[in-house]
């Protein structure tokens, strides 16, 4: 399968986003030794995308919550069918399809941005100064716009250079191999530590899944992807990465707002959780329920903070044992002086 299309319509949302910045005014010069009109175009390229994918997006949290109304059929049939798992996987893809509900909705909308991915990935490759102007007008680029693009930096580093970029490839782009190594090896930081705050922040918002397959592609997304940027993202051009954590706070930003605008059931009350009787407060059988340790959440998913533990105090160890004579107490102490008059 061809991917010509999609670089064409990468270049153009791209071509497009800087043709506006450079209408409105802002510069294809370095400020700051960053071409900012690249780098914008880039930051609305992601915008662009995900306003595209919204719908999609919607239908994954919808998704994801009939899921996780179905936890508790799910974990009845896991009792019922435990030690067989065939059974267990057949009567499972039943339950999904009679509720129509689809566990790889989840997945939808990461599996269709991977394509625009490659797409910027092939095009930021294609940026190369050094080739001739026949091949830098392809996919509708114009020859001007390819070579601002082809020498736009990021705080004095190519857009186009990699981590891993060789020393002739610096070269080709004019690029200081310290500079570029330092800045692409904080943006590849900050795109593992977004990528694994993303699927922290829903994790943590509608708890983890019952089903074992639905909790394996949960700790995969968890803590396999963003481990997997610690190597891929040294072959990554900066400004894929850029693209990438974009791409991350962006959605930090849009699963925030969903999940306050249609929480879960169990955040339905106040404070995220269940509703629970006051502490204090005596239950329907008599007994006071305990106090529970106040949730903090989060997207870090801090700790309840331990509460201070009162000792228990033995009253029948403080009354007198039978036959003593009781203790007065006041006894032996003497009265207070008054004052001479």
């Amino acid at each position: 399968m061809s991917l010509g299309p999609i670089y064409n319509v990468i270049s153009w949302i791209l071509l497009q986003w800087h043709s506006l910045w450079d209408a409105i005014g802002i510069p294809d010069g370095r400020v700051i030794g960053t071409n900012w009109a690249w780098i914008l175009s880039i930051f609305f390229l992601v915008v662009t995308l995900r306003v595209i994918l919204f719908p999609v997006f919607v239908k994954q949290i919808k998704s994801q919550r009939a899921i996780q109304a179905l936890q508790p059929k799910v974990k009845a049939l896991q009792e019922k069918h435990k030690g067989d798992r065939e059974t267990l996987q057949k009567e499972m893809m039943e339950l999904y399809r009679v509720e129509k509900a689809n566990p790889l909705m989840g997945c939808l909308p990461m599996f269709l941005q991977i394509p625009v991915f490659f797409g910027l990935f092939h095009v930021l490759q294609h940026l190369d100064p050094t080739i001739s102007d026949a091949n830098k007008q392809l996919y509708g680029w114009p020859l001007e716009q390819f070579n601002s693009a082809a020498v736009a930096h990021l705080f004095n580093a190519p857009i186009s250079a990699k981590f891993g970029s060789s020393a002739s490839e610096l070269a080709a782009l004019g690029a200081d191999g310290t500079t570029v190594k330092v800045l692409a090896a904080i943006l590849v930081l900050v795109m593992m530590a977004t990528t694994f705050l993303t699927q922290r922040q829903m994790i943590l918002k509608t708890g983890w899944a019952e089903d074992p397959q639905q909790l394996m592609i949960q700790r995969l997304m968890l803590y396999g992807i963003p481990f997997t940027l610690l190597f891929s993202g040294a072959l990554f051009p900066i400004g894929v990465v850029i693209y990438w954590v974009t791409n991350n706070l962006f959605t930090l930003a849009q699963q925030q707002w969903v999940l306050r605008k249609f929480p879960p059931p169990q955040m339905a009350n106040k404070g995220g959780t269940a509703a629970r009787p006051a502490a204090g407060t005596k239950t329907t059988g008599g007994a006071k329920n305990p106090v529970q340790p106040a949730r903090t959440g989060g997207l870090f998913g801090r700790k309840p903070a331990a509460e201070p533990v009162v000792p228990a105090v033995d009253t029948k160890a403080l009354a007198p044992k039978p036959g003593a004579k009781p203790v007065n107490p006041k006894k032996g102490t003497r009265p207070a002086n008054k004052p001479k008059g």
